[in-house]
Parts: structure tokens; C-alpha cells; sequence
């Protein structure tokens, strides 16, 4: 697939049809109430309706209930494997490269301190969490399964966030193009997808190339169910180097918006981590995973643990051959990787249950499986030349 500055042009005023009609209307028929109840208590599929639901919810509702006919479910299966054998690095991936990522592109970063419902960084890195947790559950398009609720909800936030900043005339449109538009939430897709195996990579993580492709699969899927264009977004992982290339060479830079979120996320993580002495981690993990140009425009600080950093690949490689020698250390290994990724969540949102709900008004302060053999590794596509 060829990406061109024209192409991006045109996915940065797309939006997502569905979603901006259904929260239009209810919108304007002034059923927000009604409406945050469905979007704080119907959380798992097969749940009943609460009573007096609007009609054009209802056919929201049905007509994203199930995922897209095209799905192989031997892939999904492969990506389950894989997450469940990665899942404390693709947490560490998902924190500290993911959602900097997010901060190095001006515009997003304008959005996402925005919205009054993204102002707690604890709250956003606990849902981003969560909704990979619930992606990557056995019986995850199930009945009973909470990850098509978290996706149908996720969809209606993006398009409620669209709705009030165009409404309310605070978003500079012709200048910043759609607000979560389909070209970012493209890119979106690329920072929790490829670049998480990039981080992966730049960790010492070995994975498979059937492992890796499996995992960005996934996460094709999870596009398609936020309402992502699959005719734009790239079928294969190089196809998404060329893209993601493109579209951080078109965008990333720096930006006050930016760097205050870097700030806030560097500040959560360090609460959770206790005591003070490893706190100069946090900021010396985002710097080894994005690098030192990106992390100066987000000023992450500069610390001595930048250099111990660089021995983190060593000490998985320690892991990992304990790992491959020993069943019961490879069990072990793979108990407390879920029970880290359990008490993660637990500590960002001090144990309560999480909630999405469409924001009533925006913050007026802004314009807006097992060990791979060692020799059969997964390589990240080359760094591509822009056109």
C-alpha cells in the first residue's frame, strides 16, 4: 500500500459515520442522561438495555455487536498466546512508548488535554489497560465478555468528543482537521500496535514473526470495531512502517500540551512505584523507548538510570533463559507477569471499577505462546524514506 501526503490529507477531515450520526441525534434530542447510563452500565455482551433507551442507541448498539465477517480467529488466538507470554512488556510498552507517542504529536496532545474526562492520566492509562485486558480474554466476543461494550463506548466517546468541540466552535478545524480523525486514529492504531513490538524489540523481547504478526492483527480488529477505515489502515507490518513513518514525519514535535501530560504521566507512575529510589526509572523507560529527540520536546527529564536502563535487554535475556530451561520458572514467570499486570490497573485506579461516559462539556481552557528460539526472532521492517 502507497501512503502520500494527499492520502493523509483526506483521512484527516474523515470521521466515523456511525458513530457522529447515533450521538448526534441523541444530542440533539437532549438524551446525554439516558445515554451516560448505557455507557456506565451495560458492560458485558448479552447484557439487558435499561429501559427507554432511544431507538437510534438501540441500532448503534446492534449494528456494532458483533466483530467484522473477516476475522481470523486462529490470528486472534496466536495474539492471545503471544500477549499472555508478553504481557508485563507490552504494559511497559503500552506506558511509556504508546501514550508518549500520543504526547510527540501536537494536535493529539491539544485533544487529549481537552476533554475534561482525559484530565486524569491515571484514568486513561487504567482504560487503555483495561481495554487490552478485556481484548485479549479467552471468550473476549462472547457473551458475557466486556470487550465489545468497552469498544462500542470507546467508539461513542470519540464521537461525542468530535460533536462538542465542532459544536462549540473550539477546534480549528481547516488548521487541525477532524478532531480524532481517521488519519489519528490510524496512527493511534500504529502506537499500539507496531510500536509496542518496536519497544518489544528495543527491550531484547524475543518474539516470533507468526507472534508478532498475530498481535498486530489484533489490533486491525480492535480498528475495526472503533469504526477505523480498513481500506485505509495498512494490512501488513510494512505497510504500517511506511505509514507510521509518514505520519510522525509529518507530525511529531513538540508542544506545551505535550510535555504537561508527559509530566502527569511521569508523576502517576511514580506514585505507584514505591518508595523514591527507582522513581527516576519512569522518566529514564521513556527515554530509552522514544528515544532522545522525542523525549526532549516531551522534557522528560535527563537521569542517571538512562545508562542502567540499557541493561534492562540483559536481565530479560537472563529471564528468558530460565524461561526456556525450566517449566516451573516459565509458569512462575508468566503467574507474576499477570499478577503485575493485575495489580497495575488495581493501583492506577485505587481499586474502583471503571467507567466511560460521554463528556456534557469540554474543559474551555483550550482551542480544542512459550520462548522463541533465539535464531527465529521477529525483526521490525527498516525505517522507511518518506515521499
Amino acid at each position: 500500500m502507497t501512503y502520500t501526503e494527499a492520502s493523509l490529507d483526506a483521512l484527516r477531515q474523515a470521521g466515523d459515520e456511525l458513530a457522529d450520526a447515533t450521538v448526534a441525534a441523541l444530542f440533539e434530542r437532549g438524551e446525554v442522561g439516558t445515554f451516560n447510563t448505557l455507557m456506565r452500565y451495560v458492560s458485558t455482551v448479552g447484557a439487558p438495555l435499561p429501559d427507554g433507551l432511544p431507538d437510534v442507541a438501540r441500532e448503534y448498539l446492534r449494528a456494532t455487536s458483533a466483530p467484522p465477517s473477516w476475522v481470523d480467529w486462529g490470528e486472534m488466538e496466536k495474539a492471545r498466546l503471544f500477549f499472555i507470554d508478553n504481557n508485563v512488556h507490552i504494559s511497559t510498552a503500552l506506558s511509556f512508548a504508546s501514550m508518549p507517542a500520543c504526547y510527540v504529536v501536537p494536535r493529539v496532545a491539544k485533544l487529549l488535554s481537552a476533554t475534561h474526562g482525559l484530565k486524569y492520566p491515571a484514568k486513561r492509562m487504567a482504560e487503555t489497560g483495561q481495554f487490552t485486558v478485556y481484548l485479549m480474554q479467552p471468550g473476549a466476543f462472547e457473551a458475557g465478555s466486556r470487550f465489545i461494550p468497552a469498544a462500542q463506548k470507546v467508539r461513542l466517546l470519540h464521537a461525542s468528543i468530535r460533536h462538542h468541540l465542532k459544536r462549540e466552535n473550539r477546534w480549528d478545524t481547516e488548521a487541525l482537521g477532524t478532531p480524532i480523525c481517521q488519519e489519528d486514529m490510524i496512527g493511534g492504531q500504529m502506537f499500539f500496535s507496531l510500536l509496542v513490538l518496536d519497544s518489544l524489540h528495543r527491550l531484547g523481547i524475543h518474539m516470533s514473526t507468526d507472534g508478532a504478526e498475530a498481535y498486530y492483527y489484533a489490533w486491525r480488529v480492535v480498528g475495526a470495531m472503533l469504526g477505523v477505515d480498513q481500506d485505509a489502515v495498512p494490512a501488513t507490518l510494512d505497510d504500517a512502517r511506511r505509514f507510521l513513518d509518514l505520519y510522525m514525519v509529518r507530525y511529531m514535535g513538540p508542544s506545551e500540551e505535550g510535555a504537561h501530560l508527559t509530566r502527569q504521566l511521569i508523576d502517576l507512575y511514580e506514585e505507584v512505584v514505591p518508595g523514591t529510589f527507582f522513581d527516576p526509572i519512569v522518566s529514564a523507560l521513556i527515554r530509552h523507548l522514544v528515544g532522545d529527540t522525542c523525549a526532549d520536546w516531551l522534557q522528560v527529564p535527563r537521569t542517571p538510570w538512562d545508562t542502567v536502563v540499557k541493561a534492562v535487554p540483559r536481565l530479560l535475556g537472563v529471564l528468558e533463559t530460565i524461561e526456556d530451561r525450566s517449566p516451573l520458572g516459565a509458569w512462575a514467570l508468566d503467574r507474576l507477569g499477570h499478577l503485575t499486570t493485575i495489580l497495575e490497573l488495581s493501583s492506577l485506579t485505587r481499586g474502583r471499577v471503571m467507567h466511560y461516559a460521554i463528556p456534557e462539556q469540554l474543559k474551555k481552557d483550550y482551542g480544542v505462546p512459550g520462548s522463541v528460539p533465539r535464531t527465529h526472532r521477529w525483526t521490525p521492517p527498516a525505517a522507511t524514506v518518506s515521499q
